[in-house]
């Protein structure tokens, strides 16, 4: 996330009750087990497939998927899709509501996170990110160049670079006007005629009794007591993911005007009373 947004009020966060404490440490530890198998199996593979392909990744993506169709199931959290994913060369940009949206994402597509080059340094999370490909960009001017070199180079491969275009996360009852920015690198000689965009909304439904908000992440919540929270809930809800029409980049005159039209399709996906902007 590149800046943090708040509402007036963030929901209570009830103690964890000694049962909940049990669900914790269960599903900590099977996700634990589930997340480790896989950064030793992916790494033993990298061995082979970086020399090999190179930036392509024809293995490696597989392992990400399971990882992140495993968590829903260890959570006990339904995970369902609706639309087609793009087949074509291209990029993915979504709303933003939670830490969630990388499992979510992932589960049923294969992409690759574009994030904050703070992200790398995390303990955990930064590795995680490292070995599942994901783009690190630095609020550097100077790195800009080499920036949209890497991007050029992993669109051209093939793969597909999912952008959070709000720049942080809310409390997934609306959707945040997109900056344009990023749609910028859409836009140079070598990529414009070649690819096209997918909007995707992400739905966070909570679970029976909770408030609404359940499942978002934003402002100063820290990452630890939440990963808590979605551990050691009794039930879960739910999260759908909407598959919009891709488009042309070529059939956009600039970057604004194509970041207007996908930020109104991504929150024309939101249900009803979501379809708020701020």
């Amino acid at each position: 996330m590149n800046s943090t947004w708040s509402p007036d009020d963030e929901p209570l966060v009830a103690p964890i009750t000694p049962a909940g404490w049990g669900r914790l440490m269960l599903r900590g530890a099977a996700l634990s087990i589930v997340i480790g198998l896989s950064v030793v199996l992916m790494g033993l593979i990298r061995l082979v497939e970086k020399p090999v392909y190179g930036v392509s990744r024809p293995w490696t993506p597989w392992i990400t998927q399971w990882v992140c169709r495993s968590a829903f199931a260890i959570l006990g959290m339904q995970h369902e899709t609706q639309g087609v994913r793009m087949t074509r060369p291209g990029a993915v940009v979504s709303n933003h509501v939670s830490w969630l949206d990388i499992f979510a994402l992932n589960a049923r597509k294969r992409i690759y996170f574009v994030s904050k080059s703070e992200v790398a340094g995390w303990p955990g999370i930064g590795l995680l990110a490292k070995i599942t490909g994901t783009v690190f960009i630095a609020r550097d001017p100077r790195q800009a160049k080499h920036q949209q070199e890497v991007f050029e180079e992993r669109l051209l491969a093939g793969h597909k670079l999912l952008f959070f275009p709000e720049g942080t996360s809310t409390d997934g009852m609306r959707v945040l006007p997109f900056k344009s920015t990023l749609f910028q690198a859409f836009f140079t000689r070598e990529l414009r005629h070649e690819l096209h965009i997918q909007p995707v909304t992400v739905v966070y439904t909570a679970p029976a009794g909770e408030d609404a908000r359940f499942y978002g992440w934003w402002g100063a919540m820290e990452f630890g007591p939440h990963l808590a929270k979605m551990l050691a809930a009794k039930r879960h809800g739910s999260v759908k993911i909407i598959y919009h029409q891709p488009v042309k980049v070529d059939d956009f005159p600039n970057r604004k005007v194509l970041a207007a039209h996908v930020e109104g399709v991504v929150r024309g996906g939101m249900p009803r009373d979501r379809q708020i902007s701020g």
